[in-house]
């Protein structure tokens, strides 16, 4: 079982993006046996009294757009124990990056990894809550998850 976390500031446009995108490319490949996705944020500030915001509307429309759904979706915030459970701890940018080492309390390498690192541009995720281009979101996610799972694929760890 190859478990991913992907993550960002709130969880509620990037990592939700980049969770439900790899969910359906893995479902779509006949791979999700294989996998364990999820996203978190690397603040509390979508999470009030302990629930979690859904996933934000224009990112859920986008979604909804190439067929991908969210429902159910919240967000929750990075625990330092998610270092150990996860074998990915995959960030939308640098801050995301830095966040997630100040949480864990482990630098980037092997398991602390930037989304487009994987595409090999290294560039971060753009952040559409900034933009409110969730179309070129929607594009680097899908660049970051195809090169991921390339990835996988190329390290011997997908069965066919």
């Amino acid at each position: 079982m190859i478990k991913i976390l992907f993550i960002c500031h709130g969880n509620i446009c990037r990592s939700p993006m980049a969770e439900f995108v790899l969910k359906d490319m893995v479902a779509n490949s006949g791979l999700a046996d294989q996998f364990e996705i999820a996203s978190a944020a690397t603040s509390a500030e979508e999470i009030w009294n302990g629930v979690g915001n859904p996933v934000y509307p224009p990112a859920k429309a986008e979604l909804a757009r190439h067929g991908i759904g969210c429902e159910g979706k919240r967000a929750v915030q990075l625990k330092a124990s998610d270092y150990d459970h996860y074998d990915y701890l995959i960030g939308m940018d640098s801050m995301n990056i830095r966040n997630i080492e100040r949480i864990t309390g482990h630098k980037a390498g092997d398991k602390i990894r930037k989304m487009l690192e994987f595409d090999g541009s290294g560039r971060d995720c753009r952040d559409p809550w900034y933009t409110s281009r969730f179309d070129e979101t929607y594009q680097d996610v899908v660049s970051g998850c195809t090169a991921l799972l390339e990835y996988l694929r190329n390290k011997g760890l997908l069965h066919s």
